[in-house]
């Protein structure tokens, strides 16, 4: 009868320890990164954190610009990192990158950008049937 509730106790003791631990062990985070300024930001599918700028960081970021088409474009990455509470203001989460796992080219194609021609620069070069006077 003793060997059954001893049982039962250790495992909850286990059980207990293993998920206060849980919090400080980096997590394996898919997502696409960019670095501007000073602001650096992780975007996944359900989730966006904001990135602890520290050396890790700016590794990442040398690895991410050869693969950037454009300066504002997020490149694919897989890191592991902690992912804490934001004791300032901004996300709610961040995440300090522990390890750098690989970062791959964009897949997606860049948005379309819409030009302007030069009568739409030039409103006074033609009539404008919207505007009567």
């Amino acid at each position: 009868m003793k060997q059954p509730l001893l049982l039962i106790a250790l495992s909850l003791m286990l059980f207990c320890c293993k998920t206060e631990n849980k919090t400080n062990d980096p997590n394996l985070i898919r997502g696409e990164f960019i670095l501007i300024d000073d602001a650096a930001v992780i975007k996944g599918k359900d989730f966006i954190y904001g990135v602890v700028i520290d050396e890790v960081t700016r590794e990442l970021a040398k690895k991410v610009a050869p693969l950037q088409r454009e300066e504002y474009d997020m490149v694919p990455v897989v890191i592991k990192g902690v992912i804490k509470p934001n004791p300032e203001q901004g996300w709610e989460e961040i995440v300090e990158i522990k390890e750098i796992i690989g970062v791959s080219a964009p897949t997606s194609e860049l948005p379309t950008k819409i030009k302007s021609t030069t009568e739409d620069q030039n409103p006074s070069s033609g009539p404008n049937p919207e505007k009567e006077n």
